[in-house]
């Protein structure tokens, strides 16, 4: 009976390897597909801590893809301004008007926060959701339970290092970006916020770009 159950619990771990497996496979596919035309929305959200975030968020309310725009989570020091001088010029005075920048988010789930505030000032119904492809499920899940009942729309960024999948870097990344994802579907990080709190404490919000 003894090795019965033993040969059974083994047989359930592999199953349980197996599938996570196959999950993580899904999930790099999925981080490297590029972005649909969104829709128009009533707002832009673009959460930053990756390259090309902010940039193409910028350019989707330039084009009228959105009417506002929330870059959640730069550095407190960091202005509108500085920002925007990157852009190819004549930059749109509604960009100038209608961008807003979130200083207080320092993870995914201060982002999520940090949205639900910008989108009951403004009484949004719609946002498009900027942020790397390996980030954007995540962060739509989290983004969905603090904004019940607007719509979301997803915009991947590709990032540079899924240019290389098989590097191990790249490896390592996708690996604790799917871990986090399936706690994120668990609502593990909201069940230990505070610990999570403590855990990131450290203000690692990128700062704006410089001359």
């Amino acid at each position: 009976m003894t090795r019965l159950r033993a040969r059974r619990l083994a047989g359930l771990c592999l199953l349980g390897l197996a599938a996570w497996g196959a999950g993580l496979g899904w999930f790099v596919v999925d981080a490297r597909r590029p972005p649909a035309v969104p829709p128009h929305a009533d707002g832009i959200v673009a959460l930053t801590g990756g390259q090309g975030r902010i940039e193409q968020s910028l350019r989707l309310l330039a084009q009228g893809y959105g009417d506002r725009l929330l870059i959640s989570g730069v550095d407190r020091h960091a202005t509108l301004g500085e920002f925007l001088r990157h852009q190819p010029p004549p930059v749109p005075l509604a960009v100038w008007t209608h961008t807003t920048l979130g200083h207080r988010a320092a993870s995914t789930l201060g982002n999520a926060d940090e949205t639900a505030t910008w989108v009951h000032e403004y009484g949004m119904k719609s946002v498009i959701v900027v942020t790397a492809g390996y980030h954007i499920r995540r962060a739509m899940l989290e983004i969905a339970r603090t904004v019940p009942g607007v719509h979301l729309y997803g915009y991947p960024i590709r990032s540079p290092a899924l240019r290389h999948p098989l590097h191990p870097g790249t490896i390592r990344l996708m690996v604790v970006e799917y871990d986090k994802w399936l706690l994120a579907c668990l609502d593990m990080a909201r069940l230990t916020r505070p610990l999570h709190g403590l855990l990131n404490h450290a203000d690692t919000r990128p700062v704006a770009p410089m001359g």
